[in-house]
């Protein structure tokens, strides 16, 4: 074989393991897995077969599609999804997380991608003033062990109502429902979905206003969760959160879930960071 024809086979493997390397490094995705409390429809449900879906379920695969990452999905029930974060289970959390100061020094947040309300609710034909306190002794209210429901109804209420604490939202409907509690603190969309307590002929009523502070216990809204080091990936999921919301998909997704409004649209110097 004379030179020039080894030449021009050597610079012809050089230049096709050039552009294959550039086909690895475009498919080769980092693989981050996200853990998420299931269900809390809309945000996470089952289809008929099983398989993830809902709002979270969109906007996660989303942000990760804009990430450059493949994700995965770990189940993890809530009062463990810290720890479970903390425990390397999973690398992130994508599950209705409220910034609140107390996580906050156990992990460290994106920028929040949304913002919800709680709510008071109990049956249509109880007569129950939530703002006298003194004449709520011995009622029973329900929430979401270790949510902020749970911290706030424990520290504004603890010394006057009968605290029932459950491993799940759909838990603390069920026993709504069923006549075994006078009361239950809830997430806007979880009492709007399983409660449906906004149509007149409902047999369930919203009590007072809907409530966001103080801000020490309901912070500035959900945002995913990731352990202190993980700085640079939380950087990327900041980014994608900036522009999912920049070009309308985040609207587009929320539409799709809610009708009422739950966004938190970044500031420009989040983004610009």
């Amino acid at each position: 074989m004379n030179k020039w024809i080894t030449s021009a086979l050597l610079a012809g493997a050089l230049v096709s393991g050039q552009f294959l390397g550039q086909a690895m490094a475009q498919d080769d995705k980092d693989t981050v897995r996200l853990g998420i409390d299931v269900p809390y429809e809309p945000f996470v449900m089952r289809d008929a077969d099983g398989k993830l879906e809902g709002f979270e379920i969109d906007l996660g695969n989303e942000l990760c599609a804009r990430a450059n990452l493949e994700c995965s999905w770990v189940e993890q029930s809530w009062d463990g999804i810290i720890p479970g974060l903390l425990a390397r289970k999973y690398d992130a959390i994508l599950s209705s997380m409220a910034i609140t100061p107390e996580r906050e020094r156990q992990v460290m947040f994106s920028l929040p991608y949304y913002n919800t309300p709680s709510v008071w609710i109990t049956a249509r034909d109880r007569d129950i003033d939530i703002d006298d306190k003194a004449s709520l002794k011995g009622l029973s209210v329900g929430v979401q062990r270790g949510t902020i429901r749970d911290v706030y109804v424990t520290q504004e209420y603890g010394d006057v109502l009968d605290i029932h604490r459950y491993g799940s939202s759909q838990e603390v409907v069920n026993d709504l429902k069923s006549g075994r509690l006078d009361l239950t603190f809830e997430d806007f969309p979880i009492a709007n979905d399983a409660i449906d307590f906004r149509q007149e002929d409902s047999p369930y009523k919203q009590l007072g206003d809907s409530i966001k502070t103080p801000t020490s216990i309901f912070g500035k809204g959900a945002a995913m969760a990731f352990r202190q080091r993980d700085k640079a990936l939380a950087a990327k999921f900041d980014k994608a959160i900036c522009e999912v919301y920049a070009d309308g998909t985040f609207d587009k997704l929320m539409d799709q879930y809610f009708d009422y409004d739950l966004s938190v649209r970044p500031s420009e110097a989040d983004c610009a960071q």
